[in-house]
């Protein structure tokens, strides 16, 4: 049986992730957006492909995880980790991060407690065969 922090957590993630995907969407002509996005090192276009395959990846791995895929845990994990180092290295507003850290910090808790692994081991087991 799933825990029930595994599912909260599934859910935020698609429900971020499809906030995040509209909002991205209605804010490709805002001037803000666009003026804050010159000021980074990376072109445009490309903060543009990470952001709509983060999202992407995001919902991904909140259906996958519902459904016990092992693998979305960890490429959440990875890619969430990934996005951070190109952020806090490239953000000409590094302070604004804070709260998505803090946020990624506590999901992964909830993903990673014995439970969680539980859960998770136990879809591994079965495409195993052990």
């Amino acid at each position: 049986m799933r825990p029930k922090s595994v599912t909260v957590v599934c859910w935020i993630l698609i429900v971020m992730g499809a906030i995040s995907l509209i909002t991205s969407t209605l804010n490709h002509d805002n001037p803000m957006v666009k003026d804050l996005m010159a000021k980074s090192p990376i072109p445009v276009t490309l903060q543009y492909i990470m952001t709509y395959v983060g999202l992407i990846i995001m919902l991904t791995c909140g259906v996958s995880m519902l459904k016990r895929q092992n693998w979305a845990r960890i490429l959440y994990v990875c890619w969430s980790i990934f996005g951070f180092i190109v952020g806090i290295a490239t953000s000409p507003m590094k302070a604004v991060m804070i709260p998505g850290i803090i946020v990624f910090l506590i999901l992964v808790f909830f993903l990673f407690r014995p439970k969680a692994n539980e859960f998770f081991k136990a879809s591994e087991t079965t495409v195993n065969g052990s």
